[in-house]
């Protein structure tokens, strides 16, 4: 298929998917061993104002495969050993004598998440999405519970994890997670929109998002409108400080290659990151709301997601979703970012990561013999 063809398919993947899953905007870039086949915006980001390739948007989970790459960094440097116990750096933190630096990057440590399936932090976060959280909010709601299971025999998806990593990496390297990845992450990689900040700034040209996720929260009766803008909703509870980011669809795809190349690992640790070795190992755990059995859909290396044979994160908060992925067989990279209507969210406010519909279906294009997996927890 000529790439002009391709480009095509895409733009009517993303012009379908927008419809279905009502998108306000979608912005998309991919390429194919280094080939661009599109690199275009859809929609708006406000009424009246078109989205452009240019904007910047909140990136959420990319960073978390930048902290992971920073922690193996330091293993190739021979500073650490992913086995090296957490209390080395941090002995007061509840159970970090039995918990690793790489369990924590693998989310096998068995500590409880402030964020998913954590009421407290729900009813915080709902009424009032401006607020400002420090680290100790973060873990005050998550640290001082016990472990969900011994460490390294299960895994939950937790926040918590790398909000724990990135206070470890500063205590290892003596500086803060901001100049860290700064230095070992973007400025290797020339990701010079990519920028952190614990503030709610989007630097111009902004994406704008909108959301109803709050109305359940604030009891807005059935069939009754309720949309509110977003876009500058306080991103401190995301992740460690120092890795919460706004960036690009040119930055998150150049991500992408260079996360799923390791680029900037040895071999080894390369391996490490994307190693599949935790099917057949998890289950579903009562009282655990992120324990499941993980599967050729959806498994996890060390910061990053595993998809079949394609490597990707997909942050979904805020209004904002994202996807970027990489398929190392054939070197296809894919970054999307949306944003949504107020018909994409049902009466609960709940809403789907529509970055990943748009990501299986470009993919099933360009590789339909290895197509991504559906499917999944």
């Amino acid at each position: 298929m000529a790439s002009s063809a391709e480009a095509d398919a895409i733009r009517k993947i993303v012009q379908d998917t927008m419809e279905s899953g009502h998108l306000k905007s979608t912005i998309v870039k991919v390429t194919v061993d280094g080939k661009e086949i599109i690199r275009e915006a859809f929609g708006e980001s406000m009424t009246g104002v078109p989205a452009t390739t240019e904007m910047s948007f909140r990136n959420g989970a990319v960073a978390i495969s930048y902290v992971s790459t920073a922690l193996l960094q330091l293993v190739d440097e021979g500073k650490v050993s992913l086995d090296d116990k957490v209390s080395k750096w941090l002995p007061d933190l509840p159970n970090s004598d039995r918990v690793t630096l790489g369990q924590l990057a693998h989310m096998t440590s068995g500590y409880v998440d402030f964020v998913l399936g954590n009421d407290a932090f729900a009813a915080m976060y709902t009424a009032n999405p401006f607020k400002f959280w420090t680290s100790e909010d973060q873990l005050a709601l998550a640290v001082d519970k016990p472990l969900f299971y011994e460490p390294g025999t299960n895994w939950n998806y937790a926040h918590t994890n790398y909000v724990i990593l990135g206070l470890a990496l500063e205590k290892i390297t003596g500086k803060p997670v901001e100049d860290l990845l700064q230095e070992k992450i973007l400025d290797p990689l020339g990701l010079d929109h990519t920028v952190a900040s614990l503030t709610a700034t989007i630097p111009e040209p902004a994406l704008h998002a909108f959301s109803s996720e709050r109305r359940q929260a604030l009891k807005i009766p059935d069939g009754q409108s309720f949309y509110e803008e977003s876009s500058f909703w306080s991103p401190s509870w995301t992740i460690t400080h120092g890795a919460i980011q706004t960036t690009t669809i040119d930055d998150m795809h150049a991500s992408a290659i260079a996360i799923g190349t390791g680029k900037l690992l040895s071999p080894e640790s390369y391996q490490a990151m994307i190693r599949n070795d935790l099917i057949g190992k998890t289950r579903p755990q009562e009282g655990c709301p992120t324990c499941y059995a993980l599967n050729n859909e959806y498994s996890y290396g060390l910061g990053i997601v595993l998809n079949g044979d394609w490597l990707l994160q997909n942050p979904l908060f805020s209004g904002y979703a994202a996807l970027m992925s990489y398929l190392p067989a054939k070197k296809i990279a894919i970054a999307v970012a949306v944003t949504y209507d107020e018909a994409a969210f049902d009466n609960q406010g709940d809403y789907k990561n529509e970055g990943t519909t748009l990501y299986q279906k470009i993919g099933a294009l360009l590789a339909p013999d290895e197509a991504p997996p559906t499917g999944g927890p």
